[in-house]
């Protein structure tokens, strides 16, 4: 008779792990022919200035970096008119949210968004033993304000707002998210995650959180700036929660090249501007052709465009992209989301939806 040996003891993965799908980054490209425009980052390389200043502070790379990213931060509130105790400086906006979940949220406690939206946000809100509430974006596509206000509750903890969305590229409008600003009980956070704020009407943080102690802007050096490789962004908000915050952070979480870098950019809005132009120009060009050709595609106020696709079209289309070296990030069966690139690499997405017929 032969007996099964048991298996080992070891330690146990928490069990919301099951529950908890592995964040999808966008495809990487294979080669130099392909078109990498599914992972929503810059298509250009950081500004000259910026990789300057990047190949300095490499020399450093020895020494840890300032745990309190003092001058980044300083920087920081004089762009914005801000103080540095407003400041709290994180390894992405992503990384903010991350740092808001373990400040705010406590198991059983609930954080309210808009789906569909960005990708982190039920992964974030689950790893933090939160309770995700999504609540459907109208069928333009927008926020649906009324509906996230009638959704909190009690046990709600956080609000999260993306503006423009990820990955829609609808931005909510600005009366309307100061109306719900004002109407959202004082004991709940609202995070206005603002990754994408360069690419359309950029308001300052200030005008969000003024007289408002429970409202929290985050901002990235990831899209428009080109840094999305060096993992650096910020969140604005009052003092207390700020202060909340870098208490949470992880020690040495943003690299000296990463806080020099975006100093340097913060220095380089003369640059930044031609760039978002360039990028902007593209977009309206790209948004008009395209429903030109009978596709129903939304405003977008960032660098991408939606294309709603619908279970129908999204897995024909998304093969067709492939088979064109151009890779596209699709959502379930929903649609698919185009980063914006050159004009070149605009004339090939265009190209190959040409060939299909719009939903």
């Amino acid at each position: 008779m032969t007996t099964v040996a048991a298996a080992p003891a070891r330690p146990a993965l928490r069990s919301v792990l099951s529950a908890v799908p592995a964040y999808r980054p966008g495809r990487r490209a294979q080669s130099e022919r392909t078109a990498p425009l599914a992972a929503n980052e810059s298509h250009f390389s950081p500004l000259p200035s910026v990789q300057e200043a990047i190949v300095r502070a490499a020399s450093a790379a020895n020494r840890y970096p300032d745990a309190a990213s003092t001058e980044l931060r300083h920087v920081i509130a004089g762009h914005l008119a801000a103080s540095p105790e407003q400041i709290a400086v994180s390894p992405g906006s992503v990384g903010a949210i991350q740092q808001l979940m373990a400040t705010f949220c406590d198991a059983g406690d609930e954080v309210v968004f808009a789906w569909r939206s960005f990708e982190a946000y039920p992964l974030l809100t689950r790893l933090a033993g939160a309770r995700p509430v999504p609540v459907p974006l109208t069928t333009g596509l927008d926020h649906d304000l009324p509906a996230m206000l009638a959704a909190i509750t009690e046990q709600t903890r956080m609000v999260l707002l993306c503006t423009p969305n990820n990955p829609t590229g609808n931005a909510l409008d600005e009366a309307a998210l100061e109306a719900f600003l004002d109407q959202v009980p004082p004991t709940v956070l609202v995070v206005v995650d603002e990754a994408y704020a360069e690419y359309g009407r950029d308001v300052n943080p200030l005008d969000r959180i003024q007289q408002r102690s429970n409202v929290c802007v985050l901002r990235t050096f990831s899209k428009a700036y080109g840094l999305a490789g060096l993992r650096v962004g910020y969140a604005v908000t009052s003092e207390e929660l700020a202060h909340g915050l870098r208490q949470t952070a992880l020690p040495f979480g943003v690299s000296t090249i990463a806080q020099e870098a975006a100093i340097a950019s913060l220095g380089a809005a003369d640059e930044l501007a031609q760039r978002v132009a360039a990028v902007t120009t593209e977009r309206t060009r790209v948004t008009a052709e395209l429903r030109a050709l009978g596709w129903p595609i939304p405003t977008s106020g960032a660098n991408f465009v939606w294309l709603p696709t619908g279970p129908a079209l999204t897995g024909p289309l998304l093969e067709t992209f492939d088979q064109a070296d151009i890779l596209v990030r699709p959502f379930a069966d929903e649609g698919l989301r185009i980063t914006l690139a050159d004009a070149a690499t605009n004339d090939r997405v265009l190209e190959v939806l040409q060939g299909f017929q719009a939903i």
